[in-house]
């Protein structure tokens, strides 16, 4: 720039026009009161007066914190959770539980969601609690069946839980009982559990619903397949799902199973076992099917039959429980690290069979009483 260039802009305040210039400062976008308040609240656990009473009241909120309560493995919230459920026993309403069990792909988390949105619009109240399975690897879960639920998840008149397996056998979460119990408590009159599907492992949640519902599907090939005897024995009745895609196909495979489920005895319920037709994405069969299980409950509470299998599942609740608790006690036993390791180790060298360390272990532990 020439010096009479310089002179002339020398009065001028000259800014480069890339400079940035300093905004203005703008307000969090969460009150901090409510971030504080938050705080408080996810560190205050509430006391169990506060979970009973608000669990009977149907808050949603207190039902989803009493029920991580039941699902931790703290000693101290196993407490805690005991007395929560004890107490809610009494307020715990006569539901109609459902389970529902299929391979993966045969429409379970559709078939929930189009069935509670029928039974909502009915003035029922449902509670659904879907396991999810867990990864033997690391332990954990996706808990994504929620997000299978789009419009189920958003009705008021709908509760939706996903629950991990946690290395239970049989599909489902082993504390889905309680949590059956807490739901009924909280008003729900019609609780269903989704298993994962785990072909014939399913008698864990058999032994926990009134109702068992088994999903297949038409076209898979070799419709013989599907027909297991040790699920097929256990199901109350039998859907096959998305028959809107080949009517005929589906119409077959009904035949098929209905010519198959002769050869099974008359069921315990006494009720015969019907193979219904339907498609959750169309809602077709979708009332009869309800229908279905409607009739059954009738029928199985005036033979006394109903009441007869919750007696039966609450004296197996028992004896799982006593299982359960026998060995958290024995592998918490001071030393039992080191005796397991060197058991674990004695085995791989091939000095002792599995039953004999497990023998040795619990005989040096907890020795019979003379």
């Amino acid at each position: 720039m020439a010096s009479d260039d310089k002179k002339l802009y020398s009065n001028f305040d000259y800014t480069p026009a890339l400079s940035v210039q300093a905004g203005v400062s703008q307000p969090s976008q969460v009150n901090s009161a409510y971030l504080q308040r938050m705080k408080k609240a996810k560190h205050a656990e509430p006391s169990i007066d506060e979970l009973v009473k608000g669990i009977i009241e149907g808050n949603r909120t207190t039902l989803s914190r009493a029920i991580t309560l039941v699902e931790s493995t703290l000693p101290a919230h196993s407490e805690k959770a005991r007395e929560v459920i004890t107490r809610c026993l009494p307020h715990a309403t006569e539901s109609i539980r459902l389970g529902i069990t299929g391979v993966p792909g045969a429409g379970k988390s559709t078939t929930i969601e189009a069935l509670g949105k029928m039974l909502t619009s009915q003035g029922h109240n449902v509670a659904v609690l879907a396991i999810d399975p867990s990864s033997e690897r690391s332990g954990g879960s996706i808990l994504g069946d929620k997000t299978r639920m789009e419009k189920l998840s958003v009705d008021p008149k709908a509760f939706i839980r996903p629950s991990p397996t946690a290395g239970s056998l049989g599909g489902v979460a082993r504390k889905t009982r309680e949590i059956i119990t807490l739901c009924e408590a909280a008003g729900f009159d019609i609780v269903i559990i989704e298993t994962v599907g785990v072909g014939q492992s399913e008698v864990a949640a058999h032994s926990m619903v009134d109702f068992f519902l088994l999903l297949q599907l038409a076209n898979t090939g070799d419709e013989l397949q599907g027909i297991k005897r040790g699920i097929m024995e256990m199901a109350d009745a039998i859907a096959i799902n998305k028959s809107d895609i080949d009517p005929t196909r589906a119409e077959l495979a009904a035949t098929q199973f209905r010519n198959a489920l002769h050869l099974f005895p008359t069921p315990e319920s006494g009720f015969p076992v019907q193979v219904k037709l339907c498609s959750a994405y169309t809602e077709l069969g979708l009332k009869d099917l309800w229908d279905t299980i409607t009739q059954y409950v009738a029928f199985t509470k005036e033979s006394g039959y109903f009441y007869e299998k919750r007696r039966r599942q609450n004296l197996r609740i028992l004896s799982e429980t006593i299982d359960n608790t026998l060995k958290n006690r024995f592998l918490s036993l001071p030393g039992i690290d080191e005796m397991m390791q060197k058991a674990q180790q004695d085995i791989l060298d091939n000095k002792v069979s599995p039953y004999n360390a497990a023998e040795n272990l619990v005989t040096t532990l907890l020795p019979p009483q003379s």
